[in-house]
């Protein structure tokens, strides 16, 4: 499929998937939203082990392309917001690995990515903020994702003031997972990328829906689901492989792994 405002690139058994508006700041167009959609259930379908998401130009996304929103009507912006979740739902339901590789701002629905996303590395020149507590439009959607990673206060600082946080404090904070230095930040996501897709590619996907299905439930409730979803996988041929190379000392034989 060709692209206008992304790229698509395979290397072995990885694909990264990068916005490619930098005229635009990578702002999140309905057209260029729906190209990640595709991108993003493609390689859902493939037999990619994991995907990075990345930004072409000086920063990794500024949020949602105002263009299309000034003097827009209900109707119109509403479904834009839909579209946008579509693809937040999406990253979250594919069975592979996502990484975001963040460097320069990722700001309003810019931050909200990196917060979808499963993993991030980030670079030290990264900023995160969500900018609508400070001007006219609240940023309601980008913080749906913000404060499932960072926590009701931070979250609230976030949104009500708008300011940027820099990367160590996004760090500390919960919203990404490295912090490195900008000409490491291509090693250092390949690295953490590597490191989440060892093992069966079928437990890890199904692995990763569950955890994203249990983790708002309350605790008795989340049990009843994990205990569903593990016994049932322990009856997939990836786990049993799994358990007989443990107890042979051999290394084990996936169907689709590394």
């Amino acid at each position: 499929m060709e692209f206008e405002h992304i790229l698509v690139e395979r290397s072995g058994d990885f694909a990264t998937v990068t916005m490619n508006r930098p005229q635009r700041r990578n702002a999140l167009s309905r057209e260029h939203m729906r190209e990640l959609i595709a991108a993003f259930r493609d390689l859902g379908d493939s037999d990619a082990l994991g995907i990075v998401l990345a930004g072409n130009g000086p920063v990794f996304s500024a949020g949602h392309d105002f263009a299309q929103v000034a003097g827009a009507d209900l109707a119109s912006v509403r479904a834009l917001l839909a579209t946008c979740t579509e693809l937040m739902t999406l990253m979250q339901q594919v069975p592979q690995p996502v990484v975001a590789r963040v460097h320069g701002l990722a700001t309003a629905a810019g931050c909200q990515l990196v917060a979808t996303a499963d993993l991030a590395v980030a670079s030290e020149d990264a900023g995160f903020a969500a900018p609508g507590g400070k001007g006219g439009w609240f940023c309601h959607t980008p913080m749906v994702a913000v404060a499932r990673n960072v926590g009701r206060k931070r979250a609230m600082e976030l949104a009500l003031s708008g300011d940027v946080i820099d990367a160590r404090t996004a760090l500390d904070w919960g919203l990404v997972n490295r912090v490195v230095p900008a000409a490491q930040l291509d090693d250092a996501t390949r690295d953490l990328l590597e490191r989440v897709t060892r093992g069966s590619a079928q437990s890890k996907g199904i692995g990763k829906q569950a955890l994203y299905a249990q983790i708002d439930l309350d605790q008795p409730k989340a049990y009843a689901y994990a205990v569903e979803v593990m016994a049932a996988t322990s009856q997939l041929p990836d786990a049993q492989e799994g358990m007989r190379a443990f107890l042979e000392k051999r290394k084990p034989n996936w169907r689709h792994g590394r």
